[in-house]
């Protein structure tokens, strides 16, 4: 994926290393790294510029070819705390949950689960999603808003699953297998509510 056009972009910034010249464009080796989810990808062709963007479950980062083990790290949690405050400034509408309510199903559950409406609410305290099998709709609380994108995923296919699987039994389990993030999720999720030591979160929160 283009690295200007992702969704998940968090932009060039300037690279500066105090002390060092840059090398010459003949010793400077291209490689790529793979670190967790995270994939940092030199470049020769690029000289002053840091980018990153989403690739899937995975983070792509952009460095110049010149920069030494210590600046890569470095520059990685730069990206990576970028990437993260774009994110949980990024809110999507109702058409935007729908949209991709449709791709989840699609992708983890065979395009079999096609909910009549997807909306957010605000009159949800005491859990992060609901859903009305019968009806055919998916409701998601405003305190999702501002979470990291895959937490917001699991809960609309959590609800996505309730349009196949009412109860929480093995089959609804099952289903939920196939999303990579399910645990990791859900422990997002309790740590939430663990922080809070309540059994919700308030309506609005700073970091």
């Amino acid at each position: 994926m283009p690295a200007d056009s992702s969704p998940g972009l968090a932009g060039e910034t300037h690279a500066r290393s105090a002390g060092r010249r840059p090398r010459s464009a003949a010793t400077q080796q291209p490689r790529t790294s793979v670190s967790g989810a995270v994939e940092v990808r030199r470049s020769a062709r690029r000289s002053r510029t840091v980018s990153a963007y989403r690739e899937g479950d995975r983070t792509i980062v952009l460095i110049p070819a010149r920069m030494s083990e210590a600046e890569e790290q470095r520059w990685v949690g730069v990206m990576l705390d970028k990437l993260a405050a774009q994110e949980s400034k990024r809110v999507i509408g109702d058409s935007g949950l729908a949209e991709r309510a449709e791709r989840l199903s699609g992708q983890y559950l065979g395009g079999r689960a096609r909910p009549a409406s997807v909306r957010w609410v605000t009159n949800q305290n005491t859990r992060w999603g609901s859903c009305t099998p019968a009806e055919g709709s998916i409701r998601l609380s405003h305190r999702l808003q501002g979470m990291p994108e895959y937490v917001v995923d699991y809960v609309l296919l959590h609800e996505l699953a309730h349009l196949l699987v009412p109860g929480h039994g093995p089959r609804f389990w099952q289903l939920l297998e196939a999303y990579p993030r399910t645990e990791r999720a859900r422990g997002y999720l309790e740590g939430v509510v663990a922080a809070d030591r309540l059994p919700h979160l308030p309506a609005a929160r700073e970091e």
